[in-house]
C-alpha cells in the first residue's frame, strides 16, 4: 500500500498488486478456468491468478459494505420501530468500451453470490436503456450511440428509484448485441435481490435535461458502491481494435448480425474501420463523458497494457 505524504494528500488509498492481493489471503476461489472463460468478455485477457489478485479482494471489500449496510438497516429499524424490508445494495461498474467492465461486473456477481449466506445477486446493463435504433435514427443520433443523449435516462433513473424503493418487481429493457438494438417487448425482471450490479458507460455520469440544465436526480444517488475500470486511452483503443478484428471473424459472420457487412473486410480494412469508429465515436465519448466520471467512483481499477490491474485506488472513508 502506498502512503501519502504531506505534499501529496489524496482522497484515495493506493494499493499495488501485492498489497491488494494480501487482503484476501487464505480465501479460496469459487470458480474454475472453464467458468472464468464463460464470464470473460471477448478480448479481455484474464486468468484465475488475476481473479485471486484483484477481484476476490474487491468482492470481499464489497461484502463488508453489504454486511455493514444490513447492520445499519437493522439498527435503524429497531430505533424507528419500522419493519420496512431491506432494499437492494446497488453497485455501479463504469468504464469505456473494451476496457473490461463487463468482465468485472460478471465476476462481482459470481464472487458475491458465493459468499456466506449465498446472497442473490442480479446484473443489469444500461445497454437496455439505449433508445431503439429507429428512435435514434429519427433524431439523428444513431452515429452517437453510447453518448449520454442516446439513452432513455429518465427510464433508467426511474428503474433505479423503483429498485431502491423496494418494489417487488422492476423491469429493465433487454438489448441484443447481435441485432445492435433493443429487443421489442423483452424485459429483465429484478425482484428485490440482495445485491444489484449495474454496469454501463454512463452509470457515473451526472446527466443533463434536454434544455441543458442539470438533472434533479443523478443515478449515483442510488448507488451504495461504485467501481471505475480505468486504463490509458491508447491501450483501450488497441483493445477495441483487436476485439473488432475478433468479432469480424466470429459474430460478424452471422448473416443476421447488424455488423455482418464488416465480415468480408481484409485485416487492413478492418483495422482502418475500427480506428475510424474509435476516432469518431468511442474516443470522444471516453474523453468527454466517461473518463471525467472516474473521480466519482468509490474504487478505481487501473489496468496495464496487458489487461492486468496494476494498482487499486480506494476512496478513503
Amino acid at each position: 500500500m502506498t502512503v501519502g505524504t504531506r505534499a501529496s494528500f489524496s482522497p484515495y488509498a493506493v494499493f499495488d498488486r501485492a498489497s491488494w492481493r494480501a487482503l484476501a489471503a487464505g480465501t479460496s476461489l469459487p470458480l474454475d478456468e472453464a467458468e472464468l472463460r464463460g464470464l470473460a468478455t471477448l478480448g479481455d485477457r484474464i486468468d484465475l491468478d488475476e481473479v485471486a489478485t484483484v477481484y476476490l479482494p474487491l468482492a470481499e471489500l464489497i461484502g463488508l459494505h453489504v454486511a455493514a449496510g444490513r447492520r445499519l438497516w437493522a439498527a435503524q429499524s429497531r430505533f424507528l420501530g419500522d419493519a420496512t424490508a431491506k432494499v437492494p445494495f446497488v453497485i455501479a461498474v463504469a468504464g469505456s468500451v473494451a476496457v473490461g467492465k463487463s468482465t468485472t461486473a460478471r465476476l462481482l456477481q459470481t464472487l458475491l453470490a458465493a459468499m456466506p449466506g449465498s446472497p442473490r445477486v442480479d446484473l443489469v446493463t444500461t445497454d437496455g436503456f439505449l433508445m431503439p435504433n429507429a428512435v435514434l435514427q429519427s433524431r439523428g443520433l444513431l452515429g452517437r450511440k453510447g453518448f449520454p443523449e442516446s439513452y432513455d435516462r429518465r427510464a433508467l433513473a426511474r428503474f433505479l428509484a423503483d429498485v431502491k424503493s423496494g418494489r417487488e418487481e422492476v423491469f429493465a429493457p433487454v438489448y441484443d448485441h447481435r441485432s445492435y438494438d433493443i429487443v421489442p417487448g423483452a424485459v429483465q425482471a429484478v425482484d428485490r435481490p440482495d445485491v444489484l450490479v449495474l454496469e454501463g458507460l454512463n452509470v457515473l455520469q451526472a446527466g443533463r435535461r434536454t434544455d441543458g440544465t442539470a438533472a434533479a436526480v443523478f443515478l449515483s444517488d442510488f448507488f451504495d458502491f461504485s467501481v471505475y475500470v480505468d486504463a490509458a486511452e491508447a491501450d483501450i483503443q488497441h483493445w477495441y481494435v483487436e476485439r473488432f478484428l475478433a468479432l469480424r471473424r466470429t459474430a460478424f459472420q452471422d448473416s443476421g448480425a447488424y455488423f455482418h457487412r464488416f465480415a468480408a473486410l481484409t485485416d487492413e480494412q478492418a483495422r482502418e474501420t475500427a480506428h475510424g469508429i474509435w476516432a469518431a465515436v468511442n474516443g470522444p465519448n471516453l474523453r468527454d463523458n466517461i473518463a471525467p466520471t472516474r473521480s466519482r467512483a468509490r474504487l478505481v481499477l487501473q489496468k496495464s497494457t496487458d489487461h492486468s490491474v496494476r494498482r487499486v485506488l480506494l476512496r478513503k472513508l
